[in-house]
């Protein structure tokens, strides 16, 4: 319906919890934001690993008490997801619960392998036969191959295989490991409640818990929970980091805390950088709700113009909307927001929001301002133009579909139907986390730059990698 980068995928997982799968299903509650296509549940009683998985919200696919009866046991792991060239079936949704060899192992995974399909080929040729498409499936059979005799060592020469980003948690009957890759595309945490350690995409899905956030997983960290307690291991060599910056722009809920840096803060500072480069005479400060709040309050109180939620969006519209009759097709993004006349007629409006990417829900949302009678309408955007696909767990349109890779600003103003148009400067938004050398620093901003820090066995513009 919008027009966004989509979330990836979410992870969770618990050790040593009496309700660890209730647990679970509080944590991906708090990050369903990261990925709203499909869910699940693995958990583990120390004998057997039993499991839930379902397409749909979390509170859709876990919705009564038998289910949480057929989860015993004191850890659990969890996944929200998002899909795109996989498909959004049921074969694909995590945690993926394998028998093997050594047991049982389950796997939740945020990122994308870039030489997924490169070994998938591989194994397929020496006789592995999958079950899925996901890329995660990769590292369940080079896992299963390891001769290693201890799960971390299994874990990390099947991770020695494969490229690109990823925060992983896997669940064996009676231990709990956690890996973030070596570049640290995609956040992890970790934190303690009730004496029981506990992983996660995100802190906003800690506080729901009440557990006390204890510190990221640092980047190349494998940590291991079991009854003996907590271990941290090094495995792999280190490497240049590689942080997500788009996790601060729009991605991570503001309530949350990432890379060391809280999002909520990060964002006002974004808008305020946005008013010393892009100021404008005139009247009204809006956002577009809900990502686009945080950058308009800072633009609001940089520039010294009033604040005012002039768009209203409506919080019980799925991520589709069936229209049933001709009579009232192409309402568009009006289903979603509704224009304030009171605050928006006969006033110069800036709107701000936190990206653009094909322009089209732009070019509606300042019609509409429009129709609700402002004056002049100032389209402000709290990140750089995205000109470039991301290949590392956030599902973009290819490069052509991306309005900045072939317009310039002028002719994106003049199509989105507004008066001006002001994107957050590279060294602006760099600034703003802390860069100051005119590097991208420890983040990965290619999306805005198109310096990949990891290459593919081959990059073309129109195909877009499987997330899971």
């Amino acid at each position: 319906m919008f027009d966004k980068f989509n979330d990836e995928c979410g992870v969770f997982g618990i050790f040593g919890h009496p309700e660890a799968a209730n647990m679970t299903y509080l944590g991906l509650y708090a990050l369903q934001h990261r990925g709203q296509e499909g869910c699940g549940i693995a958990a583990s009683d120390g004998n057997r690993i039993r499991t839930h998985l379902g397409s749909g919200l979390v509170a859709d696919v876990f919705k009564d008490d038998d289910i949480f009866n057929s989860l015993p046991g004191q850890s659990a792991i969890g996944h929200v997801r998002y899909s795109t060239a996989g498909g959004d079936s049921i074969k694909n949704c995590q945690p993926i619960a394998v028998n093997y060899s050594r047991g049982s192992i389950a796997v939740a995974h945020n990122g994308n392998l870039v030489n997924a399909q490169e070994v998938r080929s591989e194994l397929e040729q020496s006789g592995s036969i999958f079950s899925t498409t996901a890329d995660t499936e990769v590292i369940i059979h080079l896992l299963a191959r390891s001769q290693a005799d201890d799960l971390a060592d299994r874990i990390a020469e099947a991770l020695g295989a494969v490229r690109g980003a990823y925060s992983l948690v896997f669940l064996s009957e009676t231990r709990m490991v956690a890996v973030r890759d070596p570049r640290g595309f995609r956040p992890l945490v970790l934190g303690q409640v009730d004496g029981a350690y506990v992983v996660a995409s995100e802190t906003c899905a800690l506080d729901l818990i009440e557990a006390d956030y204890i510190r990221e997983v640092e980047p190349g960290e494998m940590i291991v929970v079991d009854k003996d307690g907590m271990t941290s291991h090094r495995p792999f060599e280190e490497r240049k980091l590689a942080q997500c910056i788009f996790e601060f722009i729009y991605f991570a809920r503001p309530d949350s805390t990432i890379f060391g840096q809280q999002v909520y803060a990060k964002r006002k500072d974004f808008g305020r950088q946005l008013a010393r480069e892009h100021a404008v005479e005139a009247d009204v400060v809006i956002p577009v709700p809900d990502s686009g709040v945080p950058a308009a309050i800072g633009y609001a109180e940089e520039s010294g113009l009033s604040f005012q939620m002039g768009l209203i969006r409506n919080h019980y519209v799925g991520r589709t909307f069936i229209e049933p009759q001709q009579s009232i097709r192409h309402f568009g993004v009006k289903i979603k927001l509704n224009a304030i006349r009171e605050v928006l007629e006969g006033k110069r409006v800036v709107v701000v929001d936190d990206s653009v990417v094909r322009g089209t829900t732009s070019r509606k949302i300042i019609k509409m301002i429009r129709k609700a009678g402002a004056k002049e309408v100032h389209m402000r955007v709290s990140s750089p133009p995205t000109s470039f696909p991301c290949f590392y767990g956030i599902d973009t349109p290819t490069r052509k579909e991306l309005i900045s890779s072939s317009h310039t600003i002028d002719e994106i103003c003049r199509y989105i139907t507004a008066d001006t148009l002001g994107y957050l400067s590279i060294d602006g938004m760099r600034r703003v986390v802390g860069i100051k050398d005119g590097t991208c620093g420890n983040f990965c901003d290619a999306c805005f730059s198109g310096d990949y820090p990891v290459k593919f066995p081959r990059l073309i513009d129109d195909v877009q990698l499987g997330l899971f």
